[in-house]
């Protein structure tokens, strides 16, 4: 037991691990099985009883000394460990975050990167070229519908087209893009 001077603290009494080997070796299995029948899994009911025996090991002087059911004890340890557990932000699946987290922000260098790119190639090609681009490749028209929008006949836009991807691609080569 412990024993008070004037001015120090208790020194804690340990069981014999005699006792405590003792004590586990009679009563696991029905702890377990007591376990196991509650939570329905395996793993879990082994932690449990783990635990169990731990707060049985902190308790032992009491416990082995005391008159009284020790597997009664035992089992409503358990039992109450598997209650404190079923009600955890664990078994809810709950994780702890708080509200000053910033959202991610997206990052957008390298769509700015290639816009960037994009309007030095398009500086490279004459007016007639890139109306006939932008007409086709931004805004989505057709052959005939940019036609009539630059005034010129559909095959004039083809070859516009074709001369403007040629001096894009070639440029592009000389820029290193």
């Amino acid at each position: 037991m412990t024993t008070l001077l004037a001015g120090t603290a208790p020194t804690p009494s340990f069981p014999a691990p005699d006792d405590v080997d003792d004590l586990v070796e009679q009563h696991r299995d029905a702890v377990l099985a007591y376990a196991h029948k509650l939570l329905s899994d395996h793993h879990l009911a082994e932690d449990i009883v783990q635990e169990t025996f731990i707060r049985a090991w902190r308790h032992a002087d009491r416990l082995l000394n005391q008159e009284g059911s020790v597997r009664g004890w035992l089992l409503k340890v358990a039992r109450n460990l598997i209650i404190d557990r079923s009600r955890s932000a664990h078994a809810r699946y709950e994780t702890v975050a708080t509200d000053t987290e910033e959202p991610a922000q997206q990052d957008h260098t390298e769509p700015a990167h290639a816009s960037m790119e994009a309007v030095s190639l398009l500086r490279g090609v004459s007016a007639e070229h890139r109306n006939v681009l932008v007409c086709l490749y931004l805004y989505g028209c057709t052959v005939d519908e940019t036609a009539r929008i630059l005034g010129v006949p559909p095959g004039t836009v083809s070859s516009r087209r074709h001369l403007a991807l040629r001096a894009l691609r070639r440029r592009r080569a000389v820029l290193g893009y």
